[in-house]
């Protein structure tokens, strides 16, 4: 993974991304080209060549082929994560602020379940906002299912149970959509961070062991 703080520079387009980003705000240009610029420096040390990195219909990143990948920004942060496709069938990463998410968005994006795990987390290690580190472990899930399944999961489907001792966090699926990854015989694991005033999650599929 490659990452970088502070407020970035104006990192260069390819020109297929300049034609993909014609329309774009200016803050949204510089977000979408600093990001890549950490996608390819991720790719290099992987030994790919630079390429364009553009989106699909969904608005989700095309990688080399090959690769499996993902990216992230917020104000102050952006980060891209790469893997060859052989030993990783699809993996998401997510950062967000370490900041309080709005009360309705929380009841929005978490279960009766979670919301009584965030208050012990809360208790116990409050320098963590922990409302949003469950929004941005299950936005790590939701970019790694995607890949896979083709289709965007709702936050009601991914209930989050998280072991700080160990940064990491375990998320069960609804049903169905469980047994979609063991028809696959894939498996999720997560693992979550705070780290100067941002929280990451990332969320990795892989082939279980036979």
């Amino acid at each position: 993974m490659v990452q970088e703080f502070g407020p970035g520079s104006d990192a260069p387009l390819l020109p297929a991304e300049a034609v993909a980003a014609r329309g774009f705000s200016a803050a949204r240009r510089k977000e979408f080209a600093d990001v890549r610029r950490c996608a390819r420096d991720a790719l290099a040390r992987l030994g790919v060549e630079p390429q364009p990195i553009l989106l699909d219909s969904a608005r989700a990143p095309r990688w080399p082929a090959g690769i499996v990948g993902s990216m992230t920004h917020c104000a102050g942060y952006r980060a891209a994560a790469v893997a060859w496709e052989w030993n990783t069938a699809s993996l998401g990463i997510d950062a967000e602020p370490n900041a309080l998410l709005p009360v309705d968005v929380v009841a929005l994006v978490s279960s009766a379940v979670e919301r009584r795990q965030l208050g012990q987390l809360a208790g116990a290690q409050p320098s963590i906002c922990w409302d949003r580190m469950l929004f941005c472990a299950k936005e790590a899930v939701y970019k790694a299912w995607y890949p896979v399944q083709r289709e965007w999961l709702e936050f009601s489907d991914v209930t989050i149970r998280f072991d700080p001792s160990r940064g990491s966090f375990d998320a069960r699926l609804q049903s169905e959509h469980a047994a979609r990854l063991r028809r696959k015989a894939l498996v999720l694991t997560g693992r979550c961070v705070r780290e100067r005033d941002f929280l990451m999650a990332a969320a990795v599929l892989t082939q279980q062991e036979q």
